[in-house]
């Protein structure tokens, strides 16, 4: 799986942003995604100076772990709030690119559309992949909200100037919210679907559950 547009990484961070609003013109608000038999969680962890991304790949909707990629690289990027995909996104197509086989929709676990030029992580790698993203965070970047009701599916409007940036979901009783957006060619109505689907017990997606556990160093063949 391999980005059909490029740029270059090695940037000054105020270049980043320019990066960030040339490439915003090509995203894509509407679903674009056809029948969904796999899914991907993408995370990257930090370690020593090293970012190591994972990339796990589930059946859907059984969420049985089929294939995983990883891929390390020194960080390069400094730490700037709103430019995590200039330290993040050259490891994760690293990662990417060594899949077998190409997921129908990727979830990661950061922003997509809630970000302060739209441009979150799942946003910018699902522009240069031009493919079904979709970013399902811990935690809020920007946006006013409501809180949404106690219950697993309930979910409120994610405001930023009165436009709606993504949702703020309850994935499991009586528990704190996820924040999903619009990463790319996916609408709001099915991404925050995909992430409810891919909830089976715990706050957070399988997606990402095991997209995290191989960034730290596990192995689907575990299945622990």
């Amino acid at each position: 799986m391999r980005a059909i547009r490029t740029h270059a990484w090695d940037v000054s961070p105020s270049e980043a942003v320019t990066i960030q609003k040339e490439l915003r013109v090509q995203l894509r608000t509407d679903n674009c995604v056809g029948k969904v038999r796999t899914v991907a969680g993408v995370d990257v962890g930090l370690r020593k100076g090293m970012t190591r991304a994972a990339i796990v790949v589930l059946g859907y909707p059984d969420l049985n772990p089929l294939e995983q990629a990883t891929a390390q690289r020194q960080v390069e990027f400094p730490y700037v709030p709103g430019l995590l995909t200039f330290r993040e996104g050259p490891v994760i197509l690293d990662a990417l690119a060594k899949l077998a086989n190409e997921p129908d929709v990727l979830i990661f676990d950061g922003q997509g559309m809630a970000h302060p030029r739209r441009m979150g992580l799942a946003t910018h790698i699902g522009i240069l992949l031009d493919h079904p993203t979709i970013g399902c965070a811990k935690s809020r970047l920007c946006g006013e909200y409501e809180e949404p009701g106690a219950s697993k599916g309930d979910w409120s409007p994610l405001l930023r100037e009165s436009e709606v940036i993504g949702a703020v979901v309850r994935t499991r009783n009586d528990v704190s919210p996820v924040y999903v957006s619009i990463g790319h060619k996916v609408d709001l109505e099915h991404a925050i679907h995909y992430v409810l689907n891919c909830c089976k017990v715990y706050r957070l997606p399988e997606t990402t559950r095991w997209a995290h556990r191989v960034a730290g160093g596990a192995s689907i063949e575990g299945r622990g």
